[in-house]
């Protein structure tokens, strides 16, 4: 536990921020692919459907928001059906459109994955990178300068989609008043930054704009110093992916923060996670080292899940708070779940709900509980109590005692929660809990997956899992019970 860390979260404020920069239509198209083409030697793709995310500056703005923060966006959009939607979805979220431009001659950046069992296929780019037109750049201009003095802090997200162009770019760091501006660039030309407070770059980013090849923690000084050289910034981040952030507050202090181990299971957004972060809390008037560290612990959060997602401030105090190393707080009683899942739906968060014996535990379930985890902000796990799964497989089960099973599942770090029940099926449970999304094994599909009616008519969904064949606690039993007939026979 750091109790200072979780006093800063705690106390932050919810200050003013404006997203300056390119506006993203992110969509996925989910599916499974399992055969080949008989026309080309490619994938094809059974779609079972299709979602879509605010990306680019849009999710830096979805970021700060689940942060709570009150956020408003300033870019452009097409005139045409993508921009509409991402307008209504940030008008959705409560972000502020006021300052979003519609240019009828530019298309809506749209960005289309495929994935198939949480792995991208392939990602299909709809966009134009041409700078904007004088007329646009004028009127965007405008918008912002009224945004900016309204704001306590700017973040310019840049994606190199045409939005921020050189001009644009001088009026903003003009307008921005004493915070200054937090830039995420990208690119080599980082000239158009110039009079930026912060900029953060990644290695790569860092690498092509210095000329250095960055492989240790005097190269990352180096790079610091071209950057306040060359570009008057008065601190330096860059991110360097499985091995944590580098900040430089100072020309003689710089640290290199480890990233948090977890899970990776997408890293998209990332970086737009890292920028929202460090705005919020360098303009609550905490220090970039701490502003950085808890950074970090967002983005390790992120990369946990499937697609652009953002840490809430109760996830970031959970990092840094005793609770998530220690299992046994993580077991609830029914009616503590069913009322931290009141207050998570309350807040706008996403409980994911699975349930069943859990008795022994193997590669099939974590990789099952892995993949649960990351469809929303936390998860919980229903268990059969003793009882229970006597009566479901028989009087030789359970192996484990419910005590021992629940300890186990707490364990886990993508485990969030653990709560028992003594009935046949979970439907009492759920209706309870009543969780954003319930998750069941593909196995269910044909069988009917127990309590669906009841968190769909609620307004959730029901997601399931592909299972990794042949593993089952029966089959362990069996091939433990067969090797030792095995050795009897020896």
């Amino acid at each position: 536990m750091n109790p200072r860390f979780v006093e800063i979260i705690q106390a932050v404020g919810s200050p003013r921020i404006a997203v300056v920069g390119d506006l993203i239509l992110d969509s996925y198209i989910m599916g499974e692919a399992n055969r080949i083409s008989p026309e080309a030697p490619i994938q094809v793709l059974e779609v079972g459907g299709e979602s879509h995310n605010l990306g680019g500056a849009a999710n830096v703005a979805a970021n700060l928001k689940t942060l709570g923060v009150a956020v408003e966006c300033c870019g452009v959009v097409g005139d045409d059906a993508e921009g509409a939607r991402l307008i209504a979805m940030l008008e959705e979220r409560g972000i502020g459109t006021a300052a979003v431009i519609v240019d009828e001659n530019r298309p809506t950046v749209r960005k289309t994955r495929v994935v198939s069992h949480n792995q991208q296929l392939l990602r299909i780019d709809r966009e134009t990178t041409r700078p904007l037109d004088d007329g646009t750049a004028e009127k965007l201009f405008k918008s912002a300068e009224r945004l900016l003095a309204e704001s306590d802090a700017v973040i310019v997200s840049d994606y190199a989609k045409g939005t921020l162009t050189p001009w644009l770019l001088e009026g903003i760091m003009k307008s921005a008043g004493g915070f200054g501006v937090l830039v995420d660039p990208k690119g080599r030309e980082f000239g158009k930054y110039r009079g930026a407070r912060l900029i953060t770059p990644n290695k790569k980013e860092a690498e092509d704009f210095t000329g250095l090849s960055i492989g240790n923690e005097d190269a990352l000084d180096e790079a610091s110093s071209i950057l306040r050289a060359e570009l008057g910034v008065r601190e330096t981040v860059i991110t360097l992916g499985p091995k944590g952030i580098y900040f430089s507050d100072r020309p003689d202090r710089s640290e290199v923060i480890p990233a948090q181990t977890r899970s990776v299971y997408d890293v998209t957004g990332a970086g737009d996670t890292v920028i929202a972060i460090l705005a919020l809390f360098l303009a609550d008037g905490n220090s970039l080292q701490d502003a950085v560290r808890i950074a970090n612990a967002g983005a390790g959060i992120v990369v946990g899940r499937l697609g652009v997602s953002a840490p809430t401030r109760r996830e970031l105090l959970r990092a840094f708070s005793r609770s998530t190393g220690r299992p046994a707080e993580k077991i609830l009683n029914a009616d503590v779940a069913a009322e931290l899942s009141r207050k998570m739906r309350a807040g706008g968060e996403k409980l994911v709900f699975t349930n069943g014996c859990f008795d022994l535990i193997h590669g099939g379930h974590l990789d099952f509980l892995r993949t649960a985890r990351s469809f929303g902000d936390a998860l919980m796990v229903a268990v059969n109590d003793d009882q229970s799964v006597r009566r479901l497989k028989g009087d030789s089960r359970p192996v484990l005692e419910l005590d021992e099973r629940q300890e186990i599942l707490a364990s886990l770090h993508f485990v969030d929660y653990v709560v028992a029940f003594s009935e046949d099926t979970p439907e009492k449970i759920i209706r309870q809990v009543t969780p954003g999304i319930l998750v069941k094994g593909k196995d269910w599909e044909d069988k009917g997956v127990v309590g669906r009616e009841w968190v769909e008519k609620e307004g959730g969904e029901v997601k399931l899992i592909e299972l990794r064949p042949g593993r089952s606690t029966t089959n362990i039993i069996r091939r433990i019970l067969e090797l030792n007939r095995k050795a009897d026979n020896e």
